[in-house]
């Protein structure tokens, strides 16, 4: 087996193990926190809300501060996937079951403030402020960067590219002429303009299984609102996950957090507001921006795709993958930027069925540096009748 599989494999599995130890999905803290639900803010009725900051949820936070939470939750994620290492490889491990000790200092926690520095430092100093250098770009999935070639590596097989990593090949002409035409492939393949115009709304019922489940499949709820509301909810065994995008806000409240609401900001925000988008998919081509193909070729699970490019509202790159015979949507790819670099989210979607005349993918799994999950669908009441408090703030999660 191959170093990189067992690696994922290790990965995996610590991070398994670590969930079942209720170091869920979003307390992949690793390198520099420590945890204390602080109040959050008041707002005036109507004012834009302010996101919590960082070090106002959190106790002992010295480097990453004044980020909103779900960015600071993020670049947990990147030193995660970074060093291939899971929440107790920096924290005590005390800190499994016991949100409080993830403020005890360790000796990697106090190097990963210093390597953050360092990092900065390097990035004003030699490439005019503009972040190149990452904790990435050393240490490639190791605890310790390699310092020594590998002969194994110069003269074996060219490692596979990554299909999210695929850039527009060199002298690609101005294509978004071209993108708009696949985009319109997608939405005559799904049923088309006026078919997708007659679904308004639809209920939905199946399974979420993932890192935070220990991959037991539970109930999950979806309910939509055409043009671009959304609500998921996984009932997790220690309480109710939901995200909820109301058309121009985003929060999660999720009780195996260590901040049981968070306000979606930055990419995550734009993510939220995508998956909604692509529930009623016709207004796609003005919910992006800039788009353009002229991608190589890229084959996902045997699919020949189609590549189409665009920026999101809040400046996220999103690449979108379609089948190249059929049309249909594979994979959205998204870069999620924070202080420390950018984080890749994936979702494929696959298992297309007709729901009153439209074409809605029943499973898709999301991948992101901070864990795995599928969902999928077992019933979808087209048109139903969804009341409107669905799509509002959802309440601060309560453990059971």
């Amino acid at each position: 087996m191959k170093l990189q599989s067992m690696r994922a494999i290790r990965f995996a599995m610590g991070r398994a193990v670590v969930r079942a130890m209720r170091c869920s999905m979003g307390a992949a803290i690793l390198c520099l926190l420590g945890t204390t639900w602080a109040l959050g803010q008041s707002a005036n009725p109507g004012a834009k809300p302010k996101p919590q900051l960082s070090e106002e949820a959190f106790k002992n936070v010295q480097v990453l501060r004044g980020i909103p939470v779900n960015e600071f939750m993020g670049t947990m994620g990147f030193f995660s996937a970074s060093l291939s290492m899971n929440c107790i490889d920096c924290h005590v491990k005390e800190s499994a079951g016991n949100w409080a000790r993830y403020a005890d200092d360790t000796p990697l926690k106090q190097t990963a403030r210093r390597m953050v520095l360092m990092e900065n430092l390097i990035n004003r100093a030699d490439f005019g402020g503009v972040r190149v250098v990452t904790c990435y770009t050393c240490h490639r999935g190791f605890q310790r960067p390699e310092v020594t070639p590998s002969l194994a590596e110069e003269y074996g097989p060219p490692p596979m590219v990554d299909p999210d990593r695929v850039e527009t090949l060199p002298g690609a002409s101005d294509s978004s002429a071209a993108a708009e035409q696949i985009i319109d492939k997608f939405i005559q393949a799904v049923g088309g303009a006026p078919q997708l115009a007659k679904l308004n709304a639809f209920a939905a019922k199946g399974t979420y299984s993932g890192f935070d489940t220990d991959f037991h499949k539970v109930p999950a709820e979806i309910f939509a609102k055409a043009p671009d509301q959304l609500t998921m909810t996984e009932h997790l065994a220690v309480g109710a996950s939901t995200t909820t995008f109301d058309g121009r806000e985003a929060w999660i409240a999720s009780a195996d957090k260590p901040v049981p609401m968070i306000l979606l900001t930055g990419g995550d925000l734009d993510g939220a507001r995508l998956d909604a988008d692509l529930s009623f998919p016709a207004l796609l081509k003005q919910d992006l921006t800039k788009l353009h193909t002229g991608f190589p070729p890229v084959t996902l699970d045997g699919h020949a795709t189609q590549v189409v490019e665009g920026i999101a509202p809040g400046g996220t790159r999103v690449k979108l993958f379609f089948d190249k015979q059929t049309g249909l949507l594979v994979r959205q790819a998204r870069l999620i930027d924070t202080v420390v670099g950018l984080i890749p989210l994936h979702v494929d979607y696959s298992d297309y069925r007709a729901v009153a005349g439209v074409k809605m993918p029943f499973h898709w799994t999301t991948t992101w540096v901070d864990g795995q999950s599928t969902t999928e669908l077992t019933d979808v009441q087209p048109n139903a009748a969804v009341a409107a408090e669905k799509f509002v703030k959802p309440a601060p999660a309560t453990s059971r």
